[in-house]
């Protein structure tokens, strides 16, 4: 991931999170697969980013820094979570392999 990287414009700048968000999700992918996400389906993808938002709700609250996951962090998984729904939906997901 490169965070350091300044960039120039604003659709520069959203390519450059929309590649961390592709890299997150490749090394979550190879760790987990689609077995949960298929498992679960959308209604589970949904729960999963009601959790996130939970958290992220207790640490703005708290304004305590995390012990674990980062406040980014936990924003880049919603991200992740929510292209992943959008691929189900889709119908990709589960139809289709990483190369």
């Amino acid at each position: 991931m490169n965070k350091t990287k300044s960039p120039k414009t604003l659709d520069e700048a959203y390519q450059i999170v929309l590649d961390e968000l592709l890299e997150m999700f490749l090394k979550k992918h190879k760790d987990y697969g689609k077995g949960n996400i298929l498992s679960i389906k959308e209604l589970g993808i949904a729960f999963r980013v009601a959790e996130k938002i939970e958290r992220l709700k207790n640490l703005y609250m708290k304004q305590d820094a995390p012990a674990n996951e980062s406040i980014e962090e936990t924003w880049e998984d919603i991200a992740t979570y929510a292209i992943i729904a959008v691929l189900y939906k889709r119908g990709w997901f589960e139809k289709l392999e990483v190369k």
